[in-house]
């Protein structure tokens, strides 16, 4: 299962880190993804949130 948050679709991203000298390596950027268990269409259900759509309130945690 891939880490991809099912309310926005924030996976990683991949890009260079760069030296002082300029010279380039590759490298990712992770999001910061939960497996929670959510309320989805009324019924609680696990899946994978990205923090930033947890502290904006787009998802109702199930307890």
């Amino acid at each position: 299962m891939a880490k991809v948050c099912v309310i926005c679709g924030k996976a990683k991203t991949t890009g260079f880190k760069v030296s002082h000298s300029n010279i380039k390596t590759k490298r990712k950027w992770r999001p910061n993804i939960h497996k929670l268990k959510v309320m989805i269409n009324g019924t609680p259900r696990r899946a994978n949130i990205c923090t930033r759509c947890l502290k904006a309130c787009r998802v109702q945690r199930a307890l």
